[in-house]
Formats: structure tokens, C-alpha cells, sequence
């Protein structure tokens, strides 16, 4: 009723100062993990929270928007 809407958006892999500390061998290996081959960005994680701050969106609420690559899909163990 008064305009407010919830909903989460849950990373995945992304390309952070805690992931470039990973020794080569472990970051090829989770990228061999997620289905699109790469991993994500803080770009790709600032277009799902700007999908859900959208005037166009907004009647979107109560939703998870999984930003993973397709990981989520696969659940791969590392």
C-alpha cells in the first residue's frame, strides 16, 4: 500500500579483491563452474539492483534475483 517493494539479489562468483587473492589454478577452477564461463562483475551485480530501483519494475516484490551465471542452476561442488 504505500509503494514499497523487497526483493534480494544474490551474487555469485564475482571478480573481487577476495577472488584475486585465489592462486590462479583455484580461479580457473571456479570459472570452469559457472555455465557462462566467466566470472561476474560489479557491473552485473549493479544492473540486477538497478532492474529492482526501476519505476518499470515495480510490481516486482518478494522475488530473489540470482546474478550467478547459471551456478545456481548447476550447484557445482569446487
Amino acid at each position: 500500500a504505500k509503494g514499497v517493494t523487497v526483493n534480494a539479489v544474490a551474487p555469485g562468483i564475482i571478480d573481487t579483491p577476495l577472488f584475486r587473492n585465489f592462486a590462479p589454478e583455484v580461479q580457473a577452477k571456479l570459472q570452469k563452474s559457472v555455465p557462462v564461463q566467466r566470472i561476474g562483475t560489479a557491473d552485473d551485480i549493479a544492473n540486477a539492483v538497478a532492474f529492482f530501483l526501476d519505476p518499470r519494475s515495480s510490481y516486482v516484490t518478494g522475488q530473489t534475483l540470482y546474478v550467478c551465471g547459471g551456478r545456481s542452476l548447476s550447484s557445482p561442488s569446487v
